[in-house]
């Protein structure tokens, strides 16, 4: 029998087991110890920012995002509607504030068209601010994502929160590495280009603490409130006084073992990942009328962190493929069901879903862990081959 391939795993080795194994030994395995401190440092170095703050999930880099952007109860944030559900609900639900759910383009990634049309149409200017003509909400923000490593359009959508006034939030929590080699923004990574940006360091990413996020920000300030938040918005450490509300969003120091080691990995996990995806395209795009998604890469290093077949231009249906793979020991998965199909979303407003329901219904994704052999990748692809 053959051996079971997963979607997306760890790729843990020596060096995380030499890290983590020295914050063991020392004691500091919880939320104190300075390994935290150095994988921050080390985190923004890599993405070459002045300072980054880490916190235990991508969720929490979010919703200390918000807070750290202001974004409150009766504001409007824009956000994909192709995303998995933790994108949205701490910039909206966590805060108080209502998303306005915008479709996406052939990056998956939310359509500037859209979001500029919307903005001009149904919004309208005041004193400098944007409000939604429908509901008469300050639209606050603009959440863009950078879905499975795939960079959105930056240079459109940073002219269009600059025109309108938007605070510009980069969930980049799937695309640590992804960067632009040209254009305006050539050798920025994903994450850095608008006011404040996520990242996270869940099991499936590409790089892993087991659990974990981080916020960078061009904003000094809401860095540092970031990070009081994170710690129990604690202003005397010895009589434990507390000035606002705060979280307990703090990374452990056997986390930050782990990551320190993943980040020295990162790049060659970026190549075996092309490599991987290059395969793919190589033995299945346009054969038999299946697709590798035509990701718009022009200018951009992408981390390809998920790899997308599109099977609109052939007979097969997307939960058969699913299944009859899973049935061969391969495991895949579908995009995520839209947000605004979700508990509690239908009410809010949603624009130009098309593509996004497209998508939805034609995307399987598959194996794509860093530790996947070219052969176990000829195995996949033979296996879709034959459906």
């Amino acid at each position: 029998m053959s051996a079971f391939i997963p979607l997306s795993v760890p790729n843990f080795g020596a060096r995380e087991a030499e890290l983590a194994g020295e914050a063991i030994t020392s004691g500091w395995v919880s939320t104190s110890g300075g390994k935290v401190t150095e994988f921050e440092q080390a985190l923004a170095r890599y993405v070459g920012m002045e300072r980054a703050v880490a916190c235990n999930a991508g969720s929490s880099a979010l919703h200390l995002a918000a807070m750290a952007a202001g974004i409150t109860r009766g504001d409007e944030v824009i956000v994909p509607a192709l995303t998995f559900i933790a994108a949205v609900s701490p910039l909206t639900r966590y805060v108080g504030a209502e998303p306005v759910f915008i479709g996406c383009d052939d990056r998956l990634c939310i359509d500037p068209d859209a979001v500029e049309d919307f903005c001009r149409t149904r919004c309208e200017m005041r004193d400098g601010k944007l409000y939604n003509k429908a509901t008469g909400a300050h639209v606050k923000a603009l959440e863009v994502v950078h879905v499975f490593g795939n960079m959105a359009d930056m240079p459109r959508l940073v002219e269009l929160a600059q025109r309108y006034g938007l605070v510009l939030i980069e969930d980049a929590t799937e695309a640590l590495g992804t960067r632009y080699t040209a254009g305006p923004f050539a050798g920025k990574f994903a994450g850095t280009i608008g006011d404040i940006g996520c990242y996270s360091f869940n099991g499936n990413k590409i790089i892993t603490t087991g659990a974990g996020g981080a916020v960078v920000s061009n904003h000094a300030d809401w860095l540092e409130h970031a990070k009081h938040l994170s710690t129990q918005a604690k202003t005397d450490l010895l009589q434990f006084k507390h000035d606002e509300v705060g979280y307990n969003y703090r990374m452990t120091n056997v986390q930050a073992c782990l990551g320190l080691a993943q980040l020295e990995r990162l790049e060659g996990f970026i190549a075996h990942k092309k490599e991987l995806y290059d395969h793919y395209v190589a033995r299945l795009d346009g054969v038999q009328g299946l697709r590798m998604l035509p990701f718009v890469t022009d200018g951009v290093r992408p981390n390809r962190w998920f790899f997308s077949l599109y099977l609109k231009d052939t007979a097969l249906d997307r939960d058969d493929v699913i299944a009859r793979l899973q049935a061969q020991d391969i495991q895949t998965r579908p995009v995520w069901a839209l947000i605004p199909e979700q508990a509690d979303y239908p009410r809010n407003e949603a624009y130009a879903l098309a593509k996004a329901e497209d998508y939805r219904r034609y995307i399987v994704n598959l194996p794509c862990s860093t530790n996947l052999t070219l052969d176990d990748c000829e195995r996949v692809c033979q296996a879709v081959l034959a459906l």
